[in-house]
Protein backbone atom coordinates (compact mmCIF):
# COMPACT_ATOMS: atom_id res chain seq x y z
CA UNK A 1 0.00 0.00 0.00
CA UNK A 2 1.41 3.35 -1.03
CA UNK A 3 2.21 5.92 1.63
CA UNK A 4 1.05 8.74 -0.65
CA UNK A 5 -2.54 9.07 -1.71
CA UNK A 6 -3.02 9.68 -5.45
CA UNK A 7 -3.17 13.34 -6.36
CA UNK A 8 -6.03 14.82 -8.34
CA UNK A 9 -4.55 17.23 -10.92
CA UNK A 10 -7.55 19.53 -10.46
CA UNK A 11 -6.75 19.97 -6.76
CA UNK A 12 -3.08 20.91 -7.06
CA UNK A 13 -1.78 24.20 -5.70
CA UNK A 14 -0.03 26.62 -8.08
CA UNK A 15 3.47 25.26 -7.47
CA UNK A 16 2.29 21.68 -7.95
CA UNK A 17 0.39 22.65 -11.13
CA UNK A 18 3.59 24.09 -12.61
CA UNK A 19 5.39 20.78 -12.05
CA UNK A 20 2.45 18.74 -13.35
CA UNK A 21 2.19 20.90 -16.47
CA UNK A 22 5.95 20.72 -17.07
CA UNK A 23 5.75 16.92 -16.99
CA UNK A 24 2.72 16.84 -19.29
CA UNK A 25 4.27 19.25 -21.80
CA UNK A 26 7.77 17.75 -21.63
CA UNK A 27 9.36 14.99 -23.70
CA UNK A 28 7.60 12.20 -21.76
CA UNK A 29 4.28 13.46 -23.08
CA UNK A 30 0.94 13.44 -21.32
CA UNK A 31 0.92 10.88 -18.55
CA UNK A 32 -0.89 10.18 -15.31
CA UNK A 33 0.71 10.95 -11.95
CA UNK A 34 2.24 7.51 -11.53
CA UNK A 35 5.58 6.29 -10.28
CA UNK A 36 7.78 8.93 -8.68
CA UNK A 37 5.84 11.82 -10.21
CA UNK A 38 3.03 11.50 -7.67
CA UNK A 39 5.68 12.16 -5.02
CA UNK A 40 7.66 14.85 -6.79
CA UNK A 41 4.69 16.99 -7.83
CA UNK A 42 4.04 17.48 -4.11
CA UNK A 43 7.41 19.23 -3.67
CA UNK A 44 6.85 22.01 -6.20
CA UNK A 45 10.06 23.56 -7.50
CA UNK A 46 12.28 20.77 -6.17
CA UNK A 47 10.12 18.19 -7.93
CA UNK A 48 10.32 20.25 -11.09
CA UNK A 49 14.12 20.32 -10.96
CA UNK A 50 14.18 16.55 -10.40
CA UNK A 51 11.82 15.76 -13.28
CA UNK A 52 13.73 18.13 -15.61
CA UNK A 53 16.99 16.35 -14.81
CA UNK A 54 15.34 13.00 -15.57
CA UNK A 55 13.92 14.26 -18.85
CA UNK A 56 17.31 15.64 -19.86
CA UNK A 57 19.10 12.38 -19.04
CA UNK A 58 16.55 10.25 -20.88
CA UNK A 59 15.95 12.43 -23.93
CA UNK A 60 19.09 14.54 -24.42
CA UNK A 61 21.87 12.10 -23.55
CA UNK A 62 24.43 11.09 -26.16
CA UNK A 63 24.25 7.52 -24.87
CA UNK A 64 22.35 5.01 -27.00
CA UNK A 65 18.86 3.99 -25.89
CA UNK A 66 19.89 0.40 -25.17
CA UNK A 67 22.74 1.60 -22.94
CA UNK A 68 20.49 4.01 -21.02
CA UNK A 69 17.75 1.44 -20.52
CA UNK A 70 20.18 -1.24 -19.36
CA UNK A 71 21.64 1.23 -16.85
CA UNK A 72 18.15 2.10 -15.59
CA UNK A 73 17.12 -1.55 -15.24
CA UNK A 74 20.40 -2.34 -13.47
CA UNK A 75 19.70 0.37 -10.90
CA UNK A 76 16.06 -0.75 -10.55
CA UNK A 77 17.27 -4.30 -9.94
CA UNK A 78 19.86 -3.17 -7.39
CA UNK A 79 17.19 -1.44 -5.31
CA UNK A 80 14.43 -3.93 -6.18
CA UNK A 81 12.38 -0.90 -7.25
CA UNK A 82 9.42 -2.74 -8.73
CA UNK A 83 7.79 0.17 -10.57
CA UNK A 84 11.09 1.37 -12.03
CA UNK A 85 12.12 -2.01 -13.35
CA UNK A 86 8.66 -2.91 -14.67
CA UNK A 87 8.25 0.43 -16.46
CA UNK A 88 11.72 0.48 -17.99
CA UNK A 89 11.78 -3.23 -18.82
CA UNK A 90 9.34 -2.49 -21.64
CA UNK A 91 11.46 0.43 -22.85
CA UNK A 92 14.59 -1.75 -22.66
CA UNK A 93 12.98 -4.41 -24.84
CA UNK A 94 11.96 -1.73 -27.37
CA UNK A 95 15.55 -0.43 -27.33
CA UNK A 96 16.82 -3.89 -28.27
CA UNK A 97 17.93 -5.31 -24.92
CA UNK A 98 17.70 -9.09 -25.06
CA UNK A 99 14.91 -10.41 -22.85
CA UNK A 100 17.33 -12.97 -21.34
CA UNK A 101 19.41 -10.12 -19.87
CA UNK A 102 16.34 -8.70 -18.14
CA UNK A 103 15.23 -12.13 -16.97
CA UNK A 104 18.68 -12.73 -15.49
CA UNK A 105 18.45 -9.46 -13.57
CA UNK A 106 14.98 -10.33 -12.27
CA UNK A 107 16.30 -13.73 -11.13
CA UNK A 108 19.34 -12.14 -9.41
CA UNK A 109 21.73 -13.72 -11.87
CA UNK A 110 24.66 -11.94 -13.49
CA UNK A 111 23.42 -11.39 -17.03
CA UNK A 112 25.23 -12.84 -20.03
CA UNK A 113 25.78 -9.84 -22.32
CA UNK A 114 27.43 -10.43 -25.67
CA UNK A 115 27.50 -6.79 -26.81
CA UNK A 116 30.73 -5.35 -25.37
CA UNK A 117 29.41 -1.78 -25.03
CA UNK A 118 26.35 -2.99 -23.10
CA UNK A 119 28.47 -5.30 -20.98
CA UNK A 120 30.78 -2.43 -20.05
CA UNK A 121 27.80 -0.18 -19.19
CA UNK A 122 26.42 -2.92 -16.95
CA UNK A 123 29.80 -3.49 -15.25
CA UNK A 124 30.29 0.25 -14.68
CA UNK A 125 26.83 0.58 -13.15
CA UNK A 126 27.32 -2.48 -10.95
CA UNK A 127 30.67 -1.19 -9.73
CA UNK A 128 29.17 2.20 -8.89
CA UNK A 129 26.24 0.63 -7.08
CA UNK A 130 28.34 -1.90 -5.17
CA UNK A 131 31.48 0.09 -4.33
CA UNK A 132 30.44 3.71 -5.02
CA UNK A 133 33.53 4.24 -7.20
CA UNK A 134 34.86 3.18 -10.60
CA UNK A 135 38.30 1.60 -10.62
CA UNK A 136 41.00 2.83 -13.01
CA UNK A 137 40.67 -0.11 -15.42
CA UNK A 138 36.91 0.29 -15.93
CA UNK A 139 37.26 4.08 -16.02
CA UNK A 140 39.79 3.88 -18.86
CA UNK A 141 37.57 1.44 -20.76
CA UNK A 142 34.56 3.72 -20.19
CA UNK A 143 36.41 6.78 -21.51
CA UNK A 144 37.55 4.81 -24.56
CA UNK A 145 34.06 3.50 -25.35
CA UNK A 146 31.74 6.31 -24.19
CA UNK A 147 34.04 9.35 -24.10
CA UNK A 148 34.26 11.85 -21.27
CA UNK A 149 30.76 13.25 -21.79
CA UNK A 150 29.32 9.76 -22.11
CA UNK A 151 30.92 8.71 -18.83
CA UNK A 152 29.59 11.82 -17.10
CA UNK A 153 26.12 11.03 -18.43
CA UNK A 154 26.42 7.35 -17.49
CA UNK A 155 27.27 8.25 -13.88
CA UNK A 156 24.46 10.83 -13.84
CA UNK A 157 21.91 8.31 -15.10
CA UNK A 158 22.93 5.80 -12.45
CA UNK A 159 22.73 8.50 -9.76
CA UNK A 160 19.40 9.88 -10.94
CA UNK A 161 17.79 6.44 -11.03
CA UNK A 162 19.10 5.76 -7.53
CA UNK A 163 17.00 8.78 -6.49
CA UNK A 164 14.03 7.43 -8.46
CA UNK A 165 14.36 3.97 -6.91
CA UNK A 166 14.75 5.30 -3.38
CA UNK A 167 11.68 7.51 -3.84
CA UNK A 168 9.63 4.59 -5.11
CA UNK A 169 10.75 2.32 -2.28
CA UNK A 170 10.52 4.88 0.55
CA UNK A 171 6.93 5.76 -0.34
CA UNK A 172 6.00 2.18 -1.35
CA UNK A 173 4.74 3.36 -4.72
CA UNK A 174 2.88 0.45 -6.29
CA UNK A 175 3.03 -1.00 -9.76
CA UNK A 176 0.62 0.58 -12.19
CA UNK A 177 -2.27 -1.34 -13.65
CA UNK A 178 -1.08 -3.91 -16.18
CA UNK A 179 2.51 -4.04 -14.88
CA UNK A 180 4.02 -7.40 -13.92
CA UNK A 181 5.92 -7.62 -10.64
CA UNK A 182 9.59 -8.16 -11.53
CA UNK A 183 10.52 -9.01 -7.94
CA UNK A 184 7.57 -10.89 -6.41
CA UNK A 185 9.71 -12.20 -3.53
CA UNK A 186 10.24 -8.62 -2.26
CA UNK A 187 7.32 -7.43 -0.20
Amino acid sequence: MTRLAPLNPEQLNESQKRVFNAIQEGPRGAMPLIGPFNAWVRTGDIGDAIQKLGASLRFESILAEDVKELLICTVGHHYKAKFEFAFHEQLALKAGINESILNDLKADRIPVIDDQKLKLAYLLAEQLLDTHVIDNEYYAQGIEVFGERGMLELVSIVGYYCLVSLTLNAFTIPLDEGMSDPFPEKK
